[in-house]
């Protein structure tokens, strides 16, 4: 591979996001990508199916998407130099299959993803996104150790 046009960040604000930002700009100066930061936010209720509810927690889960949204847009501000073109992203959906549609869409060349060091049973019991992409991605990707400090 010699050049890499587009890469994408799949942050959860749980991550150091910090460490995957600094892989993230040394591979942009390197090729003159474009960073693209994104953020899978939880589906609306009623998109899986729940009552919406009334409109006052309609209106604080948009708000909670807003603050959501500028948080990723400080992500690029803080992390990323302002000589490397970057997006933030936040979408709504299933966690796995909206980073790799949203990888399609985009012609993503790598995909960079944090990974948390759990035991074997805490991954058979619980849904572990990275090791997901890993086996659905079309992609390359770096996965990028998370310490639990």
């Amino acid at each position: 591979m010699d050049t890499l046009k587009n890469i994408m960040v799949a942050v959860d604000f749980n991550d150091s996001i910090g460490e995957l930002m600094v892989y993230a700009e040394g591979l942009a100066e390197k090729f003159n990508s474009k960073i693209w930061v994104l953020h899978v936010a939880e589906p609306e209720p009623d998109f899986v199916g729940y009552e919406p509810g009334p409109q006052y927690i309609r209106d604080i889960k948009a708000e909670e998407y807003r603050e959501e949204h500028h948080n990723l847009q400080e992500v690029c501000k803080n992390f990323i130099g302002e000589n490397i073109e970057s997006e933030a992203l936040l979408i709504q959906g299933s966690t796995v299959e909206t980073v790799l549609d949203e990888a399609r869409k985009l012609n993503i060349d790598l995909l960079i993803v944090g990974t948390h060091k759990h035991s074997f049973l805490h991954n058979l019991l619980q849904e572990n996104v990275s090791l997901e992409l890993i086996k659905k991605a079309e992609i390359p990707m770096l996965t990028i150790p998370i310490d639990e400090d």
